[in-house]
């Protein structure tokens, strides 16, 4: 009998290959970031972990996979219309990155309300000066598009800053730690109230280009934004001209249109943006995370014949 097949196309430490390989005792299981490690088996596994750009070429109507774990949140450079017409099971990795990313989210909020990255600039040309710090962060307003793991946590952190917290989702549908959600129709009304807007927002057909030169005039021009979601979802030239314009006081930004951001950038220059190179998510518990808390319960799912539970992706949705 032909054993089933299992590729990860990451690099695993050993006591999680070992989980993996006490749950699929009976299946070939192939782990490796290097693509000549699992391409030879790339044609019959049926389970696929972690999303490949070359996978695009290799695999087919023909192919065996099932069902593929992503090891990002986000999917939007996945061919989702082939996987819908192919039935396959997709699952993200949404859930893995709240902790690290909300951290991100505060350093670059507090970075640029306290002027660290001013200071950090300055200690490099050993300049004593005070650079007109003035601004605190709490007791402020700030809103968070998105609601899902990245901005409950992000609320929940607001909170021990006694900030109000203003959340723009989907649906309008509450959730602990916010104060008030909206819709995404009522983005504009949230924008004018807020001290700082945070986008944790996937890219999907409504959100591409949703931050456009509207969305800036009606922030304040003490406004901090800050994007670790797409940089698609802004319009990047309208975000420079608000910055350079002093139409909002600065930015953190850890996604762009163009990956990487290009060398003739604005951005890179600008005293009031601090730019982090898409690293948001990244934490030393990020394989730990992904396996224990998404795949291994949605493995057990799939073994006992049934859909993948965690973070099941609704193609229609695009997320």
């Amino acid at each position: 009998m032909t054993k089933r097949t299992i590729v990860i196309t990451q690099n695993l430490d050993s006591s999680l290959a070992d989980q993996l390989h006490s749950a699929l005792p009976d299946w070939d299981i192939i782990i490796g970031r290097d693509q000549s490690i699992w391409e030879p088996y790339i044609k019959d596994a049926e389970i696929i972990g972690g999303w490949k750009r070359p996978m695009n070429e290799l695999l087919t109507d023909s192919s065996n996979l099932k069902w593929l774990q992503s090891w990002s949140a986000g999917i939007d450079n996945f061919p989702l219309e082939t996987f819908e017409k192919r039935n396959y099971l997709l699952t993200s990795g949404n859930g893995v990155h709240a902790n690290p990313i909300s951290e991100t989210i505060f350093a670059l909020m507090l970075g640029l309300t306290r002027l660290i990255h001013t200071y950090v600039r300055q200690q490099q040309s050993k300049t004593w000066h005070h650079a007109g710090l003035k601004l605190e962060l709490h007791g402020k307003t700030i809103a968070i598009l998105g609601a899902g793991a990245i901005g409950k946590e992000t609320a929940k952190i607001a909170k021990a800053f006694g900030m109000t917290v203003l959340g723009v989702r989907k649906s309008n549908k509450d959730e602990e730690y916010f104060d008030k959600m909206h819709s995404i129709e009522q983005l504009n009304e949230v924008l004018p109230q807020s001290d700082y807007v945070v986008v944790t927002l996937p890219l999907t057909k409504e959100t591409n280009k949703l931050f456009k030169k509207e969305q800036f005039e009606l922030m304040k021009d003490s406004a901090f934004f800050i994007n670790i979601g797409r940089g698609e979802i802004v319009e990047e030239k309208d975000l420079i001209e608000a910055l350079q314009k002093d139409k909002i006081a600065g930015a953190g930004l850890d996604v762009f249109e163009q990956e990487p951001l290009d060398e003739s950038s604005p951005l890179w220059e600008m005293e009031n943006v601090i730019v982090t190179p898409h690293t948001s998510g990244a934490t030393e518990y990020y394989d730990e995370r992904i396996i224990n808390n998404i795949f291994l319960p949605n493995l057990k799912d799939y073994l006992d014949g049934k859909k993948p539970s965690v973070n099941l992706v609704d193609f229609s949705k695009g997320y």
